[in-house]
């Protein structure tokens, strides 16, 4: 009889430990880069992964060497697609610190003013968007 009480008291208390001993700490962060904490503002727009879809912006798969507007799947802005941009570092830093200076009538509006924040999210998009 004391068997059959016990055995529903361990098999919740296995059940307990189960569920908590892969668990994370409740003070436990994930570590990221700064590459990667830049890119989760842009993560509500753009998608990274191969086949991603676009959202509100691009994906930004294989971005580097590419045109500025030829993504296809994308409707681009006239102003982008005519603008004659081919996306490298030097293209992107510039773009993201001002887009609608380097382009107006881009229909990206979120800057990244800082210059280290740019320099980190423009490493973390080619290590990424190969």
């Amino acid at each position: 009889m004391k068997a059959l009480i016990a055995l529903p008291f361990a098999a919740s208390l296995l059940g307990v430990v189960a569920l908590t001993a892969g668990a994370p700490s409740v003070g436990a962060r994930q570590t990221q880069t700064p590459g990667a904490q830049a890119f989760a503002a842009c993560r509500a727009c753009h998608t990274l992964p191969a086949g991603g879809k676009s959202v509100m912006g691009p994906n930004l798969n294989k971005l580097f060497g590419r045109k500025a507007g030829a993504a296809p799947g994308f409707a681009y802005s006239p102003a982008l697609k005519a603008s004659g941009i081919v996306w490298d570092a030097k293209t992107l830093d510039a773009y993201l610190a001002a887009p609608t200076k380097v382009v107006p009538g881009t229909r990206m509006v979120m800057k990244v003013p800082d210059p280290a924040r740019r320099a980190a999210l423009i490493a973390y998009l080619k290590a990424e968007t190969k």
